[in-house]
């Protein structure tokens, strides 16, 4: 059985023009829940250590603090918590995957960009690099395979996953865009740069290979940075996926048989809702 984690509460804060904003959940909660989706709203189970897997010492501290943290990523009252609330979600799916039921957690705000020290991007932490951790240090995955399909090079995540043992990580992403990083391969992180324009053959294609580099390094699971910002019409960004793409995409993840969740990262056009669930038919198999 799948599974969808969402917490409302996520959809709490935001700023008016802001990219990252609220309905980017609301309405896929809505939507999914209309399409026969069960969303569970999960047990709010991540703390500071979670954080501290990856994150320096001092970085939960910082996001709790109320102090400027980055231009686009503002310091929002209570934004420690809701990431909190965030991380929780991928860390009930990487528990969800790894006992055999493909999840999704519908949560914001998105995690690829939070480096060790650093907070960026629209991130505060990064979700789905510490569920990975979380799930190696509780010994319950010893190889993970990591697919970022978001359109931004997965910057945060190359940074906390480089040269850590039982890990491949794998970001295809439009060059050049923020965070202008990921141009070479490096280690164990796979760079896969694509030129604006980049359509859904070319794309599809890419992934086909990314998959094929992944399955090679034998995981136990497939971990997905799920951006919808290829999107054609996304407001930020030049790629050029069809709405039906998505689920090509959830088609190609699913034909690897492998445990596997993925976490809401980007996405910012008014179809997202659409384009999450179509990911999702073909995903969840």
């Amino acid at each position: 059985m799948s599974q969808v984690f969402s917490d409302l509460k996520t959809v709490e804060y935001g700023t008016p023009g802001h990219p990252e904003a609220p309905f980017r959940v609301k309405e896929s909660h809505a939507r999914l829940c209309a399409a026969g989706h069960r969303l569970e709203t999960p047990p709010n189970i991540a703390t500071a250590a979670d954080v501290a897997l990856l994150h320096g010492p001092k970085h939960f501290e910082r996001v709790s603090g109320g102090g400027f943290l980055d231009a686009d990523t503002p310091a929002f009252d209570g934004i420690a918590d809701i990431a909190l609330i965030s991380l929780s979600g991928a860390l009930c799916a990487a528990a969800s995957a790894v006992q055999g039921a493909p999840a999704f957690s519908l949560m914001r705000p998105p995690g690829h960009h939070a480096g060790k020290d650093s907070v960026r991007g629209f991130c505060y932490f990064n979700n789905l690099a510490l569920s990975c951790a979380k799930l190696q240090a509780e010994k319950k995955a010893a190889k993970i395979a990591i697919l970022d399909i978001d359109v931004h090079h997965g910057d945060g995540t190359d940074e906390l996953m480089t040269k850590r043992a039982g890990v491949m990580f794998c970001s295809l992403h439009q060059v050049p865009l923020y965070p202008g990083s990921g141009l070479k391969s490096h280690d164990n992180c796979l760079n896969i740069p694509l030129p604006p324009g980049t359509g859904e053959a070319a794309y599809l294609k890419e992934v086909e290979k990314s998959l094929e580099s992944l399955l090679a390094f034998k995981p136990e699971v497939l971990a997905v940075s799920a951006g919808f910002d290829t999107y054609k019409e996304d407001p930020i960004a030049q790629l050029k996926l069809e709405k039906g793409s998505y689920r090509r995409l959830g088609d190609m993840i699913a034909q690897t048989k492998l445990k596997r969740f993925a976490v809401l990262e980007g996405g910012y056009a008014p179809d997202l809702p659409i384009l999450i669930e179509n990911f999702l038919a073909g995903f969840f198999g």
